[in-house]
């Protein structure tokens, strides 16, 4: 019997049931490939032109490296995706096998279900699509600002907020702490510019690497 002071809220058996069958880790394959593709897009191809920034003015030679990192990057993060869960797929399919030689035998072999098999090609296309998202945002920000500080301060910003959305949605589609994703990537992200800029105008400064000169 409850409490004179307890509020009980009834809970539709069709809301529970809806909650139980949902099986987030489901979401976790395309989830991590489509979230990773896109941080990944922001940060490489923002940080790439943060640096290349440090030391140009040209808006051009800007811009043209960045799309030359999209294209590069999405290549790179498909071909990978795609190597990685053939992989898995290549395991799975010799599992599936003894498996089916154990029921054929008389031993307890497990069932496995086709449609859960991990797709290479799904994966690598939805990789390099999140990449290629993530990446038009410093692209599309730098694009129509001539004033060289004005566009790297736009390009931080522009990343900055689209870190945000993405960490906030790979956050409620995977059921995680919305707050602490979002912190994490917009950190992460300000570090790999900062550092990426950083780097590149003190090299420039001191005149470049010092190998050459220790080779020639």
């Amino acid at each position: 019997m409850a409490a004179p002071n307890d509020v009980q809220i009834p809970i539709s058996k069709n809301e529970t049931d809806g909650e139980n069958n949902l099986d987030y880790s489901q979401r976790a394959q395309w989830l991590r490939a489509a979230v990773l593709g896109a941080n990944d897009g922001l940060v490489s191809i923002a940080s790439l032109m943060m640096g290349v920034g440090a030391i140009k003015k040209d808006f051009k030679v800007m811009v043209l490296t960045g799309f030359a990192g999209l294209v590069a990057g999405a290549c790179s993060m498909a071909i990978g995706e795609f190597v990685s869960v053939y992989s898995q797929l290549d395991i799975e399919v010799a599992q599936m096998k003894r498996e089916k030689r154990m029921k054929e035998n008389g031993g307890n072999g497990r069932e496995f279900e086709k449609e859960k098999l991990p797709n290479p090609i799904q994966a690598a296309t939805a990789s390099a699509l999140a990449f290629t998202v993530g990446a038009i945002v410093p692209l599309l920000a730098a694009a129509f600002i001539e004033n060289h500080r004005v566009r790297l301060g736009v390009v931080v910003a522009a990343v900055s907020l689209a870190l945000v959305v993405f960490g906030g949605i790979g956050a409620v589609l995977g059921k995680t702490h919305v707050v602490r994703s979002c912190a994490r990537v917009v950190v992460g992200g300000w570090m790999a510019m900062a550092i990426t800029f950083g780097l590149t105008k003190l090299i420039s400064s001191t005149g470049g690497w010092p190998w050459p000169s220790l080779l020639g």
